[in-house]
């Protein structure tokens, strides 16, 4: 009842809420059964439509809005109701603004994976999978599973061509291009050029590929590594050709591969040409260096000059003194600055750095001979050119390499006034040279003026660890062993990566018989340096000290898989088997030792006993001729050789050889022995010439044994006699009677050795003969137990 009523506002207040509950009676839909016109027009051809959700003009679907009535209705401005909505219009309807009365959204529509579509679409997916596996193996060094993805990646798209062919579908050619670009690097990274080559050539010839022409740059270097060095600077130019101007930085590079392809061919001009033109618009320490190169190789001495001071122009780009100098004490900018000095940032400059010094340092070494009349000049002449570049610290290390060089050409004179020169500069420099000096006088034997320059570099620089490994040198021969280890020491805190005072403090401990240290240290060492034959050597000879055969030649055998032809390895590991008793790896060890080094005695004489041991003495002569050879003054190898032939059966022979023996060497007593033994058995008329020969050689010698007695006789009985009174002596009669003491009484019996029986027994050299088998001995005759017994008459035949 109250609806209808309205109070009257205010004249002067604005009613905000005015005719917010009027609204149009035209979209009154309640009485619409009732309408007949409305009622007529649903059974004509408009009401035949497909149904649908009435709606109310300009508003969406049941969602009356007041906006814009036909009768001039404004839309009120509230915010207390909703906006546009009359109880009318909501009228028999609940309250559902968020719409959740008209039910669940219908579901998305599942996918068909078995359409053609889908079925490319994971296809290409493998493939793409595929490619990435096959360059993620590449980065981690496995080169043969990269290809074998980059080959399954290529079946695959091929597969995925043909279904998109089938369908009428548009090719993905970048797909394509990558799959392919990634076999043939492939390929060519596992060294299958041939088939790279194929698929550069595949990729190249197909026009859709707009970007195709580059990868000429790839055949190119496919074809400088086969060597074929006229295919790759056709293929370098072609792909020059193609390649915009824009391009800079990739035409340089392409031009440094035409340059050195001309390098290998020997076409130096050529190759100049190309460097030259670089090195005006972009240049490089390479470049320059490559420069220098081509100008030594034809000689031009004032051209080398110039590209020798073009390198050293070459901008390093790299402040890496003056950026990790911190302004100030603060500790957090001084631990960013040590935080930022072993980035990859930090580590790349330090390559770049190192790089430009090595360039620099190996060119002025290179033409410093030939530049100038002679060396030193030549040398003076890069150190001012580089004392005038941003290359400047380098300048003392030329000086340093100067004296080096003069210690190569066994200068050591001019060696030393030049490392002289550094004793007034700054520490670090002073330290070197004074380093190099310390090394000089070592070599030379000069140990105090060795240990004084050690000294000094310690002095000047007491983290240098090439200073504190040569003043521990200088120690050790001295024969201070455990100062010298402490020196070594320090070195190794200093810097921990240095071998040298590593090797040393290794065999400082095995002088002090500390071996299990000096394990250590080898050990340490071989991680650090891998196969290094001396550190190898070391361990071997280590483990032998300590008893442990099995792991000496474990070592042994890993140190002639670096040096196979060292012959004293060898002959180590023929020593050790000896020693195992395993005879057949030492003979095969001793025989590749003699084999590399034939002059080795103890293995000559090592293998001459194996085969006389293994009755094989023909072969023995070989060696013990040898050794005759190599010792020609030695009776005992000669006589080995005779020996061989008589063992062998060879008596004519071995009557010969002796022969020659005793005309070398006439008073060898078993020469003559074992002439007379064969001559005898031989019934030869030269027995009784060799007999009497004997006798005045076994005469000769007790002659030479009695004056060597008397001799040490006398001797002592002077020194008895000097030492019993201070008188010198006795009389003169005395000293005649004590040496006719000397001599037998006249009542003993004078014996005279030549009515001696001779002696012509004589000692194989080779040995005892081995006994022979008893292989044909004849069997006993048994006892008869019936022997002396008689027979009856009755037992007797008739």
């Amino acid at each position: 009842m109250m609806q209808n009523v309205h109070l009257a506002p205010d004249a002067d207040e604005d009613d905000l809420y005015s005719g917010y509950n009027d609204y149009n009676p035209t979209f009154d839909t309640e009485d619409l059964e009732n309408d007949v016109a409305f009622q007529q027009a649903a059974r004509t051809g408009h009401g035949r439509r497909p149904s649908g959700t009435a709606k109310i003009p300009g508003t969406p679907t049941l969602r009356p809005l007041a906006t814009g009535f036909g009768d001039g209705v404004a839309r009120p401005m509230t915010a207390v109701r909703a906006a546009g909505y009359t109880r009318a219009a909501m009228r028999g309807s609940p309250f559902d603004p968020l719409g959740q009365g008209r039910g669940p959204i219908s579901p998305l529509e599942a996918k068909n994976a078995d359409s053609a579509e889908e079925k490319i679409r994971q296809l290409e997916k493998k493939v793409n999978e595929l490619v990435e596996e096959s360059c993620i193996a590449n980065s981690c060094g496995d080169l043969k599973l990269a290809l074998e993805k980059a080959r399954e990646a290529g079946r695959k798209e091929r597969v995925l061509v043909r279904q998109r062919e089938q369908i009428a579908c548009p090719e993905n050619l970048d797909l394509t291009y990558s799959v392919l670009l990634n076999l043939a690097c492939q390929y060519a990274a596992n060294g299958m050029y041939a088939e790279a080559l194929n698929s550069y050539q595949v990729i190249v010839k197909n026009k859709l590929f707009t970007s195709g022409g580059r990868l000429k740059v790839n055949m190119g270097n496919i074809y400088l590594k086969q060597r074929n060095y006229s295919k790759a600077v056709k293929f370098y130019r072609m792909a020059l050709d193609q390649i915009p101007s824009v391009h800079k930085e990739m035409r340089i590079k392409i031009m440094e591969n035409i340059g050195v392809a001309f390098i290998k061919t020997g076409q130096y001009t050529d190759a100049i040409s190309s460097f030259e033109l670089i090195m005006s618009t972009s240049p490089n320490l390479k470049t320059g260096f490559n420069l220098i190169l081509c100008y030594f190789a034809i000689g031009n001495c004032e051209q080398m000059k110039k590209a020798f001071q073009k390198l050293i122009a070459v901008p390093c780009e790299v402040n890496y003194d003056d950026k990790y100098i911190s302004p100030n004490d603060d500790p957090h900018t001084n631990l960013l600055i040590e935080a930022i000095k072993n980035d990859s940032l930090g580590q790349m400059e330090r390559e770049r750095k190192s790089m430009a010094e090595e360039y620099i340092m190996t060119a002025a070494k290179l033409i410093a001979p030939v530049i100038e009349t002679s060396f030193a000049v030549g040398y003076d002449w890069c150190v001012e050119a580089v004392k005038t570049s941003q290359y400047v610290e380098l300048a003392n290390d030329l000086e340093i390499n100067k004296a080096t060089t003069y210690l190569r050409q066994q200068d050591f004179k001019q060696a030393l006034e030049t490392l002289k020169m550094f004793e007034q500069k700054d520490s670090n420099v002073k330290s070197a040279a004074a380093t190099n000096l310390s090394f000089l006088y070592y070599l030379e034997n000069e140990l105090a003026q060795a240990a004084n320059y050690a000294d000094l570099a310690v002095i000047s620089d007491r983290y240098n660890p090439a200073a504190l490994t040569n003043k521990g040198n200088t120690i050790f021969a001295k024969g201070d062993y455990e100062k010298a280890a402490e020196f070594y020491k320090e070195a190794l805190g200093n810097d921990s990566s240095c071998t040298e005072a590593l090797y040393n403090l290794g065999l400082t401990y095995k002088k002090l018989n500390r071996i299990d240290e000096a394990l250590d240290c080898f050990l340490k060492l071989h991680a650090i340096l891998g196969n290094s034959a001396q550190v190898l050597h070391q361990i071997a000879n280590i483990y032998e000290i300590m008893g442990d055969p099995n792991q000496a030649i474990e070592w042994l055998l890993q140190l002639i898989s670096v040096v196979p032809t060292d012959p004293h390895v060898l002959s180590k590991l023929g020593k050790l088997y000896d020693n195992e008793g395993d005879k057949s790896q030492a003979f095969h060890y001793y025989c590749e030792s003699y084999r590399y080094f034939p002059s080795n005695i103890e293995v000559i004489e090592w293998l001459g006993a194996y085969y006389i041991d293994t009755q094989f003495c023909e072969k023995a002569i070989e060696y013990f001729e040898r050794a005759a050879l190599i010792l020609p003054t030695q009776e005992k190898w000669h006589l080995m050789v005779a020996s061989c032939y008589r063992r062998s059966g060879n008596y004519q022979k071995a009557l010969e050889k002796y022969k020659v023996i005793h005309r070398k060497f006439p008073e060898n007593i078993e020469c003559l022995r074992f002439l007379v033994h064969l001559c005898t058995d031989m019934g030869m008329k030269e027995v009784q010439e060799y007999t009497t020969k004997l006798k005045k050689v076994e005469k000769l010698k007790e002659v030479r044994e009695q004056r060597i007695k008397s001799g040490r006789d006398s001797s002592a009985r002077s020194r008895r006699e000097g030492n019993a009174s201070g008188d010198s002596g006795g009389t003169k009669g005395e000293r005649l009677n004590a040496r006719l003491k000397a001599f037998p009484e006249t009542s003993e019996p004078y014996e005279s050795s030549i009515c001696k029986e001779i002696d012509v027994s004589y000692i194989d050299p080779l040995g005892p003969q081995a006994e022979r088998p008893k292989t044909a001995a004849r069997k006993r005759a048994e006892e008869d137990d019936f022997a002396d017994e008689e027979l009856g008459e009755d037992m007797l035949p008739e």
